[in-house]
């Protein structure tokens, strides 16, 4: 029996990102991916060009429909654009007992349109980053989250130890936003550690 994980995102009309990126990742990786829409957006490889947010009572009940039959492993978070629904999958995870959470704190498409509201980074700050095994920011999303600019590689490795400080049992703060090599840098609380890996353009 394959080990099963749950997307919990958004849905890219372009497939390169949100949920199909998430289920292509898990086949390949050899997992059953089951999945919660929390939105629709009309995108491709220049930008996005519409949203519409499903109702929080949808995005839970899609959530316990596979914990009730299927059974999760795992889950993983991505884009969860409102207080509203960002509160609901934090109730879920919880109610569930999804302890395997990764957090994606998806916050702006790269093509620059915002899918995170402005009034919902507290939420993901209070309420889903504690639930998390490892959040994922990369640095722009790393800098919202703690109120702060981060440029070295020095203030690389103490956001992830803020991160942690924060609630996350984990986090990987990318380097893909800094100049030269990727360096992501990994923090669980007791260790840092420097993931490197050259930049492919």
């Amino acid at each position: 029996k394959l080990p099963v994980a749950l997307t919990i995102a958004g849905s890219d009309s372009g497939g390169g990102a949100g949920i199909q990126a998430d289920l292509k990742t898990f086949a390949v990786l050899r997992v059953h991916g089951t999945s919660a829409v929390t939105a629709i957006t009309a995108q491709n490889t220049l930008g996005v060009t519409d949203i519409l947010e499903l109702p929080a009572e949808l995005i839970r009940e899609q959530i316990k429909a596979v914990v009730e039959d299927i059974g999760v492993q795992a889950a993983k978070t991505g884009m969860l654009s409102s207080v509203a629904i960002i509160e609901t999958v934090a109730g879920a995870v919880r109610d569930f007992s999804l302890g395997r959470l990764v957090v994606d704190p998806v916050m702006v498409a790269k093509g620059g349109a915002r899918l995170l509201r402005e009034d919902a980074v507290d939420a993901l700050r209070t309420s889903l980053l504690p639930l998390s095994a490892v959040i994922t920011p990369n640095l722009p999303e790393a800098e919202v989250l703690l109120e702060r600019s981060i440029g070295t590689l020095a203030e690389r490795r103490q956001a992830a130890r803020d991160l942690v400080a924060l609630g996350a049992r984990a986090a990987v703060v990318k380097g893909g936003h800094a100049e030269g090599d990727a360096i992501d840098v990994f923090c669980d609380g007791s260790q840092v550690v420097e993931l490197e890996g050259e930049r492919v353009p």
